[in-house]
């Protein structure tokens, strides 16, 4: 079996995140407020240096001479595709997947690592402003596209918030604090450019390197239904040929410092380099999935409201619903009853155990109680090792690769969202649609940059719309278009 446990849910449940300290956390909702305060970026300064100490001491096999960057940056693309390679030979041969062994599973990497993705390029945010300096040309060009140029369909955190909403991943701010470490750097980096500009182009050459997850991830959760079209978008414009990689080389040699101490300048690339280390990984949420405990937290978050709403009829070991979900700490000794008392049959069909038919079906009591990510949680807890067509419950460890599906030429069904006011007419053309009170900030924000007699004037009312918190709304995208015009 891939990498998830199955746990026999007799574990404690860890102490919920809400219970501990969440530096990052706060300060990461700090940052994506609409106007940041003094304060707020005051903390982030101070964030950064704590987290720019912890990561001092870790590997950096950036080369001395910056020369070297882009044979580097060639190299590591080569060795990452050689080991993709490996990968899809080792799956043909009857290997299973290397990351995902449930669609719970994946689900639980799309929420887990929400939090980075939905500041995508947040650290390059505090160098719009300079769009007349040619040194910060290919840092600004590398935002923009992560902005999508202003398309929707193209804007990375768009595309994420899709992707999270069509999967019912959406309830992903109460993570523990370790998730949002990467945010918060970014965030923290993107609204300090001036303070931490060598560090801001050694994360993003970091960043920007096309890392080997990215291709496996793409691969499998196409392979469980999962629109991978996020993660496929960022293995083309990641390239070393002409993509994100390459840019970051460039944009570290346009800003080498010709006078003045080189050295010096280097080590703080290498350093901001080293930040991209801390903080939840990719591969960290996905080694800790574990099936078993992430119901029981599920169960723990339903357990408040849950006690006070259930009747008394139906009693388990002496006690009604209610008791058991009154008394905390019980949660693990209530499923592990109905375990016994045979309302959830585990190996089994879900559709044979009382509890699943309760949460989905005709007639289900619990209908809309789950979402649909802890719907898909609980299923595949429930079923373990059975397989559709094996009434024995034997798990296909190392069973053929499945029949893909489509690659999703249909996506755009995720993808729908427009940045223009038109709508189709019956012969598909765009028509202009009435202005309405839903247009205001848009035709606002056009009156405001046609009174601007200047570029520059143009520029400085723009750049404050493209940050993290506004880039990804209609008003932002709407900048982030006009900005890219003015920018070429």
């Amino acid at each position: 079996m891939p990498v998830t446990s199955a746990s026999t849910l007799s574990q404690p449940l860890r102490p919920a995140a809400a219970a501990t300290s969440s530096p990052s956390r706060d300060l990461y909702f700090a940052l994506l407020a609409p106007k940041p305060d003094a304060a707020a970026i005051a903390r982030a300064a101070a964030y950064l240096d704590s987290q720019l100490e912890a990561s001092a001491g870790l590997a950096c096999d950036l080369p001395h001479d910056p020369n070297d960057l882009l044979p580097w940056a060639t190299r590591h693309t080569e060795r990452v595709g050689q080991q993709y390679q490996q990968y899809l030979e080792a799956r043909r041969q009857g290997a299973p997947r290397r990351y995902f062994g449930s669609k719970a599973h994946a689900l639980h990497f799309l929420r887990g690592v929400a939090p980075t993705k939905l500041v995508d390029g947040a650290w390059l945010f505090g160098l719009v402003e300079r769009w007349d300096d040619p040194r910060f040309g290919e840092l600004i060009q590398t935002y923009l596209e992560e902005l999508g140029e202003g398309v929707p369909e193209k804007n990375h955190v768009v595309l994420y918030r899709k992707l999270l909403a069509s999967e019912g991943c959406e309830d992903w701010a109460g993570l523990d604090d370790e998730h949002f470490v990467q945010g918060a750097i970014q965030l923290a980096l993107g609204l300090n450019a001036e303070r931490y500009l060598p560090e801001i182009i050694g994360f993003n050459l970091g960043y920007e390197q096309l890392p080997l997850h990215l291709l496996i991830s793409s691969y499998e959760l196409t392979e469980l239904g999962i629109d991978p079209y996020y993660f496929t978008l960022h293995v083309t414009v990641d390239n070393a040929d002409t993509g994100h990689a390459k840019k970051a080389v460039q944009a570290l040699l346009a800003a080498l410092p010709q006078v003045g101490d080189q050295a010096a300048f280097l080590r703080r690339v290498a350093d901001g380099y080293r930040l991209n280390e801390l903080g939840a990984s990719t591969l960290s949420v996905i080694h800790a999935f574990d099936a078993g405990h992430e119901v029981l937290k599920v169960l723990e978050r339903k357990r408040a409201v849950g006690q006070f709403v259930h009747s008394d009829y139906i009693r388990f070991a002496g006690r009604s619903v209610n008791q058991w979900l009154a008394e905390p700490g019980r949660l693990p000794e209530f499923v592990a009853t109905l375990e016994q008392r045979g309302w959830i049959k585990r190996n089994q069909d879900p559709q044979d155990s009382r509890f699943w038919q309760l949460i989905q079906g005709e007639q289900a009591e619990m209908f809309g109680v789950f979402s649909a990510q802890e719907q898909q949680l609980i299923y595949d807890w429930i079923a373990g090792d059975w397989q559709p067509g094996e009434p024995d419950g034997a798990a296909r460890r190392g069973a053929p690769l499945p029949q893909r599906q489509p690659a999703f030429h249909g996506r755009r069904r995720l993808l729908d969202s427009r940045a223009d006011t038109s709508t189709p007419d019956e012969g598909n053309q765009r028509l202009p649609r009435p202005h309405s009170d839903f247009d205001q900030e848009l035709r606002l924000l056009e009156r405001e940059l046609a009174a601007l007699p200047t570029r520059a004037e143009k520029m400085r009312r723009l750049v404050p719309l493209l940050s993290p918190a506004h880039h990804h709304t209609p008003v932002g995208l709407m900048a982030t278009r006009i900005y890219t015009r003015l920018l070429h």
